[in-house]
């Protein structure tokens, strides 16, 4: 049987009831090649940034993007709702994960998106796109072989794929003076249609809370982008800067480069997931392996094969299921499902972590005038029209074009707390880093494995470095409007895991969390959370009658707060990361510097499990930035 792929031979706005009311994307079919020279397993935004990069430099080498999801409009985050729910029929299609329970968070469960579609999570994320702090990288590059020759992945190595990813636009000089913006055109570059700006609208409570942060003591930061994140900071948003429409993956890195007929070289195949590689005879150094894909609509199966190498990109859950269904992850573990054991790797499905924390709520005793519309206004017939009409202008302007906010803070730890506090914390780091392994408050599957121990103890060395220093942010908040702030753990040291579902192992694996499970999260927890309260006493807020309600002024003492926080901690904010991590395989790495699977041949991972440690950021800006430095190291392997 002959597969069709998907070939977008034109990407258009169709100017229909509003103008610039959705990206539509024309496909053609064609006939899938008997073997490609590199496959990428995942249409997200690593793959597609690869893919975009791959083909770009080899014109004459063919490259297959294969993805489960499907090509569809993706809506920004706060367009206007016909424009989800109405025409497009939803919007862009995700994944939803629920972990197993965390005992210590009440036996609470994470609820996790991710997108499947064509620009993955990309395609549905809040669209934040910051940087981590200069120190979070410094800190993989830490954890890599000392002395290694080995591609390098500390700041100044990733630094310019930073710029490379992405095109900033700054706003207008009214809009500038308006909301006293700031930013540092050097730090971006201005060549990749993966587009970051500044929008033109901000709630009229939106510097209440920004004066109440200062109040704090907290300063401000021109640039947070720059690596130098502590501080007060704007932050972009993934949106276009004339249309204010959602920027992707599925735009910048496939659409736009295959329109019109454009690179030839470049195939998609969608609504068809990975099985597993398969290597001949079961010897992973034969080469690069087949890929075994399976048709999302008819079940029916097929080889594709691969002359130089396979890319996996399906992200921090689809990655380390498609490795441990082809035989490669912790032995013990494929052996009781009856897999049989290509490469013993522990760290696949290991080492899962993702940002946390609970929010503390106010009330105004009387409500405030504040100096512009609330979102309260949105349900005004006549507003909401003025918004949508301002949302289809040229430029787009108004409240539609805000993301999910784009004002935060990044404190350090020795910034928010007592000296004494932070030494009792610095101390549990060190005596965590040489204790039992018994003692360690790691997943079960640890303990039969010296290598994921030995790595661990490197993280906690790398994260003590982290909390030690007065510029590296431990705590992120953020705000747009509203009586709410999180109180966001940025580098937690629980880890969890991702294992395949036994009972269907072609679903979605099985995840678990164990959020809290390490008693150091919630010690940052509790400094946080008091952090928060500081600001809601601020004289801003208090001088408008601004009362806590959640967790509330009777709840005071640390054991009331922990006993608030444990029910009250939202244990993922969609930024999952390190299943797969760039480590020593000593220390239950999977990928090595080059981003090359331990132990097998043709075969790398580019995505988000790749990250050694959570940085302090939101994920996508630096996955475009991995994938960015994965391509160019490919490239020369390739050349």
């Amino acid at each position: 049987m002959k597969l069709q792929l998907t070939i977008l031979t034109f990407a258009r706005l169709a100017l229909t009831s509003s103008r610039h009311a959705r990206q539509t994307l024309t496909p053609q079919s064609q006939e899938l090649l008997d073997a490609y020279d590199f496959v990428i397993v995942g249409g997200g935004t690593s793959g597609l940034t690869v893919a975009d990069r791959l083909t770009e430099a080899f014109p004459n080498k063919s490259t297959l993007v294969i993805e489960q999801g499907d090509i569809e409009y993706a809506p920004g985050q706060f367009d206007p709702p016909k424009l989800i729910w109405g025409e497009t029929g939803g919007g862009a299609s995700r994944w939803e994960l629920t972990s197993t329970p965390s005992p210590e968070l009440n036996n609470s469960t994470a609820f996790v998106l991710a997108g499947r579609v064509v620009g993955g999570s990309s395609a549905v994320n809040g669209m934040v796109f910051d940087r981590g702090s200069r120190y979070d990288y410094d800190a993989w590059d830490q954890l890599q072989l000392p002395n290694s020759t080995s591609p390098r992945w500390n700041w100044e190595g990733i630094y310019p794929f930073f710029k490379k990813s992405v095109t900033f636009t700054p706003p207008s000089s009214e809009i500038t003076r308006e909301f006293n913006y700031t930013w540092d055109s050097a730090v971006y570059g201005n060549t990749t249609p993966i587009y970051a700006s500044l929008p033109p609208f901000q709630w009229g409570d939106h510097f209440t809370v920004r004066n109440a942060w200062q109040d704090t003591g907290i300063e401000l930061n021109d640039e947070c982008a720059s690596g130098n994140k502590e501080g007060l900071c704007w932050v972009p948003i993934s949106e276009h800067p004339v249309t204010a429409r959602r920027s992707h993956a599925g735009l910048g890195h496939y659409a736009d480069v295959v329109a019109n007929g454009a690179r030839t070289n470049y195939h998609l195949l969608v609504r068809h997931q990975v099985a597993r590689v398969v290597y001949r005879a079961g010897n992973p150094r034969s080469g690069p392996p087949t890929v075994e894909i399976r048709s999302v609509d008819t079940g029916e199966t097929r080889n594709i094969s691969v002359k130089a190498e396979v890319v996996l990109a399906a992200g921090v859950f689809g990655t380390p299921a498609i490795l441990q269904r082809s035989g490669i992850g912790l032995g013990e573990f494929l052996r009781s499902l009856g897999i049989p054991v290509v490469v013993d790797l522990p760290g696949v499905g290991s080492n899962l972590q993702d940002h946390s924390g609970p929010a503390v709520d106010w009330k105004y005793t009387t409500p405030p005038k504040f100096p512009g519309p609330l979102p309260s206004a949105m349900l005004n017939a006549t507003f909401a029209a003025a918004a949508l009409a301002a949302f289809n202008a040229t430029p787009a302007t108004g409240p539609y074009t805000l993301a999910m906010s784009n004002s935060f803070i990044w404190p350090s730890l020795p910034n928010m707390t007592t000296p004494s506090t932070l030494s009792t914390i610095l101390s549990r780091i060190r005596s965590l880093a040489t204790a039992p392994p018994s003692e360690l408050y790691l997943p079960a599957s640890y303990a039969s494995d010296p290598t994921l121990v030995a790595g661990y103890r490197s993280q906690l060395r790398a994260l003590w470095g982290i909390y030690s220093n007065p510029h590296a942010p431990s705590l992120e908040s953020a705000f747009s409007t509203g009586t709410n702030l999180p109180a966001v753990l940025l580098h937690p040291f629980s880890r969890g895991t991702v294992r395949l579902n036994v009972t269907h192992p072609l679903s979605l694996p099985v995840l678990d969390y164990r959020s809290a499970s390490n008693p150091i999260d919630m010690d940052l927890h509790l400094v946080h959370t008091r952090y928060i309260r500081k600001t809601i006493q601020s004289a801003t807020l208090k001088g408008l009658g601004a009362v806590e309600v959640n967790p509330g002024r009777d709840v005071q003492s640390d054991e009331e707060l922990v006993k608030w926080i444990r029910g009250a901690t939202t244990q993922s904010f969609m930024h999952p990361c390190c299943t797969t991590a760039m480590v020593p395989r000593g220390e239950g790495g999977v990928v090595g510097a080059d981003l090359k699977v331990y132990g097998v041949m043709g075969l790398r991972i580019v995505d988000a499990g790749v990250f050694p440690i959570l940085p302090s950021a939101h994920l996508s800006a630096t996955v475009y930035a991995v994938a960015e430095k994965a391509a160019s190291i490919i490239i020369e392997d390739w050349e």
